[in-house]
């Protein structure tokens, strides 16, 4: 491929420059000072192509974002960040940050064939490779109300499987040369169908899924022939505002220190009054930071945002795979919105009714963690031996095996173990610091062999892998003193878990009922109670602060739908039991058909199922579901054997 003609964008090194000469010695300060000069003679001596800067070189694939492009898409590099909502021209500011060098661009996986002709390559390496674009779309704050200007700023990213078409190409469209089943579709076009994803939380990041797992979800779903677009929420990651109460990162951990004990390891009185002080404090600090941002981060604002993306996708129905906290998104989107219901499957399901009461986020999810520990990490690793579970023990039952890791979750209650890493020092393995990572490996069972490593190592003495473990747990990344902070949204998810229930009347008995809470979740479940208990705490102060939210969803869930969804519910999924797609089937009646996944983690995404996808696939590709209004899928094999 031939060279551009134009040079690299010397604002990025003009401030490379000035990061280095602030970081180093006097002498590599006196070189930055010349290397600067050298870039600005260039600059004041350039020809005006030289001079126009990086949008306005020559791209051979043209020029981006291309015009009445709703999304305003330019390929994905690590520049691609959102300008700042006081931006008086934010489309100019975002046009800037197109980079026309396409070995800079994310592109698809590489086809694992032998390259066909060059001739019908037409001299393009990145022929036949999907690419992944960012983009953005500004949205009301209130979508409900014409009187306040306010915008939100959604971060969007897609992966379009066609690729793009090079703005020299003559040749005319045909077949993929590597997936002979996917459609004739002229490269650089959008597909037929866009399979918009969710991952869940409230809290996590749609673009940074599909940057992780678009090409998996599009060949998981159409064999590669749809595009796949995820967002990130209002105040999520990358949209604007940030929901981020804290000004750095190393400031929430050091909060978390005492805010995140767990009842069993303290004075639980004093620990009740410690956190609720504490998440007072955040609160307070989210709205001296947000203002009013916490009444309008409802599911139903969500909801709302969505059908403007399918607006701006121009697709007369929603075409969907919503994941966890995702599909109460979904649920909501589909009876506020039934006749753009197209082509959905919400897999791990809420019962998003449950998150209309109060502190219902935390106590309708503890079902299934018990098991999904004993039948799945323990069972299924004394079934598979010390071959392929380093926690296994000749002829040791899984009742046996559970007896040891009580013994050991015991000692470490009663006195912390010691762990050291090059990377931060001493650490302490803590009973409140260890259940967490327990907890997060029920939710993907690729990660059990390692856990049983971690675990079986910790049980006679060696605390470097738990360590280690924990220490990725912080939100904190020291770095080089010139590099940007990427601050962490986590405040997002008290502020949508409160707005949907804040409506919900107010308990009898104050603290001494969030007390009884705590005790009744921690008792029904010891991995899990905890944690989930937290995540809900905080909601006791949240009308204190925002004491009317914009919009919430209170209807019902059976509205008749332009076409049916498809519920996926796993047996031992530790944060969505199975009874959650029962009861949303019940309510759903015609409009919905439920698969019942035999499996273990969180969602059908882990120990996959040929039968689980092949559904899918059938409802995403051709809009077919099952007749029966309730189908059963078994994963394969063993978790341990993966």
């Amino acid at each position: 491929m031939e060279k551009l003609a134009c040079r690299p964008a010397s604002p990025h090194l003009l401030r490379l420059v000035a990061c280095t000469a602030r970081a180093t010695s006097a002498i590599v300060f006196f070189v930055g000072l010349l290397a600067a000069w050298h870039l600005f003679s260039m600059r004041l001596f350039a020809t005006p192509l030289e001079r126009s800067g990086p949008t306005e070189c020559a791209s051979p694939y043209g020029q981006f974002p291309l015009p009445d492009d709703p999304f305003q898409f330019i390929p994905c590099t690590a520049a691609s960040v959102l300008p700042p909502l006081n931006d008086g021209d934010p489309r100019r500011t975002w046009s800037s940050l197109f980079d026309p060098n396409p070995d800079h661009w994310r592109w698809g996986a590489a086809p694992s064939n032998p390259d066909p002709p060059r001739s019908r390559l037409d001299d393009d390496r990145y022929a036949r490779r999907g690419i992944y674009l960012c983009g953005y779309l500004d949205l009301p704050l209130d979508h409900l109300s014409d009187s306040d200007p306010r915008i939100v700023r959604i971060a969007v990213a897609k992966f379009q499987v066609s690729g793009l078409a090079r703005a020299d190409s003559r040749l005319p469209p045909h077949p993929h040369p590597y997936y002979p089943h996917r459609r004739s579709v002229p490269a650089g076009t959008k597909s037929e169908r866009t399979i918009v994803v969710e991952p869940g939380g409230p809290g996590a990041s749609g673009t940074s899924y599909v940057w992780s797992a678009a090409e998996k979800i599009t060949e998981r779903f159409s064999n590669g022939r749809f595009d796949v677009l995820g967002w990130d929420p209002r105040g999520v990651n990358r949209s604007l505002p940030l929901a981020a109460c804290f000004p750095h990162n190393v400031d929430r951990d050091r909060w978390s220190l005492l805010a995140g004990r767990y009842r069993e390891e303290s004075n639980q009185t004093q620990q009740l009054g410690v956190t609720d002080a504490m998440n007072n404090a955040t609160f307070y600090a989210c709205q001296q930071r947000l203002g009013d941002l916490g009444r309008f981060v409802s599911t139903a604002s969500v909801a709302r945002d969505l059908e403007e993306i399918r607006k701006a996708l121009a697709e007369e129905e929603l075409t969907g795979y919503f994941i966890s906290y995702g599909t109460g998104i979904g649920q909501t989107y589909a009876n506020m919105f039934p006749n753009r219901v197209g082509r959905m499957i919400l897999d791990g399901c809420q019962y998003v009714k449950d998150q209309r009461r109060l502190a219902g986020f935390g106590f309708t999810s503890l079902d299934n963690v018990t098991d999904a520990w004993r039948d799945g990490f323990l069972g299924e690793c004394a079934k598979a031996g010390s071959e392929h579970c380093a926690l296994a023990r000749p002829s040791e039952t899984a009742g046996e095996l559970e007896a040891r890791m009580s013994r050991l979750f015991a000692s470490i209650l009663a006195r912390p173990a010691l762990g050291y890493t090059e990377e931060s020092g001493p650490s302490l393995i803590t009973y409140s610091n260890l259940l967490p990572i327990i907890y997060g490996s029920l939710y993907n069972p690729e990660h059990w062999p390692s856990t049983a490593r971690m675990l079986s190592e910790l049980e006679v003495g060696n605390s470097t892998l738990a360590a280690l473990a924990v220490g990725k747990r912080w939100e904190f990344t020291p770095s080089l003193p010139c590099s940007p902070e990427k601050l962490s949204s986590d405040e997002v998810l008290p502020l949508v878990v409160c707005a949907d229930s804040y409506d919900d009347p107010w308990p009898q008995g104050g603290l001494e009922w969030w007390g009884q809470l705590w005790a009744n979740m921690t008792s029904r479940s010891w991995i899990s109670g905890n944690s989930r208990f937290l995540n809900v705490f905080a909601c006791r102060h949240f009308t204190e602060y925002w004491p009317r939210v914009s919009e919430v969803y209170r209807g019902d869930l059976n509205h008749t739908l332009s076409n049916p969804v498809l519920l996926i519910a796993t047996t031992h999924d530790p944060a969505t039991p199975l009874r959650n797609g029962r009861r949303l089937l019940e309510d759903m009646g015609p409009n919905a058909r439920l698969v019942v996944h035999h499996g273990y983690g969180h969602t059908s995404r882990f120990h996959r199922s040929s039968c689980t996808d092949s559904i899918g696939k059938t409802l995403i590709m051709n809009g077919t579901l099952p007749a029966e209004r309730e189908s059963s899928c078994f994963a394969r094999k063993n978790p341990y054997w993966i």
